[in-house]
């Protein structure tokens, strides 16, 4: 097999903000593409980033078993403070571009300055490191896949029930191309049955709303015991009080 690396529009596009980028899919359109064009057999996505309406063209096969669904606060030393809520400084400066997380974490400290940021996961971290911000937001999924050393940083892991992630966080999706049949008998053998249903129900409650990477929406659901727990917020703009829900 050969790897090939697509930039899409969500990775060349650095200076905006997610809800300020134009149209959808833009960290998928390009790949799906070329899966299309036939210039791919097999993309791997992350899942929380994919349109819940696909082209009839291509099928998600497999979604294999799902990294820890979390996000992860990583705050400077110097601007820790146990007494905080979030335990960061007070007025401090935290970087994230999603716009579920800014909702989320003025919902819990609305003395917080909330910066954009942008890049890949190391960029982000050493934006971090540079002073540029006492604290950001990262998805534990990504620290996890990179083993990033972040030793010299305090960490935070966020409870998914508290600081509700994306809908389909922490898991990947494999895409190919529908008349790819035997590939697709290849690619199933890949899928974690309880991720599955997990992730799936998570983005049926996404796509009942209409919404998207643009809004502050963020969804969890698991099995517990035999009973299916699913926590959600949502509001219009970030600014807003979240309607938040267990069921």
């Amino acid at each position: 097999s050969e790897i090939k690396i697509i930039k899409t529009k969500g990775d060349q596009i650095q200076h905006l903000s997610f809800d300020k980028i134009e149209g959808k899919g833009f960290f998928t359109k390009e790949i799906e593409t070329a899966l299309i064009n036939k210039e791919i057999d097999l993309a791997v996505h992350s899942l929380k980033d994919m349109e819940t309406e696909q082209s009839k063209e291509l099928s998600i096969e497999a979604i294999p078993i799902r990294e820890n669904p979390s996000d992860t606060l990583l705050i400077n030393m110097a601007s820790f403070d146990k007494t905080q809520v979030l335990n960061i400084i007070k007025k401090g400066k935290v970087g994230t571009s999603s716009a579920r997380r800014k909702n989320q974490l003025l919902l819990f400290r609305d003395d917080l300055i909330i910066k954009d940021l942008r890049g890949n996961v190391p960029t982000r971290i050493q934006k971090l490191r540079d002073g540029h911000y006492d604290a950001i937001v990262l998805a534990k999924a990504g620290i996890n896949r990179l083993n990033i050393d972040i030793s010299d940083l305090f960490v935070l892991d966020l409870s998914p029930a508290t600081f509700i992630p994306a809908p389909a966080q922490g898991a990947l999706g494999i895409q190919i191309r529908d008349s790819s049949l035997q590939l697709k008998q290849i690619v199933n053998k890949l899928s974690h049955k309880e991720t599955l249903e997990n992730v799936v129900f998570e983005r049926k409650i996404l796509n009942s709303t209409g919404g998207g990477c643009h809004s502050p929406m963020g969804v969890f659901s698991k099995i517990d015991n035999g009973i299916r727990n699913t926590w959600v917020t949502y509001s219009k703009e970030v600014n807003d009080y979240p309607i938040r829900f267990l069921s």
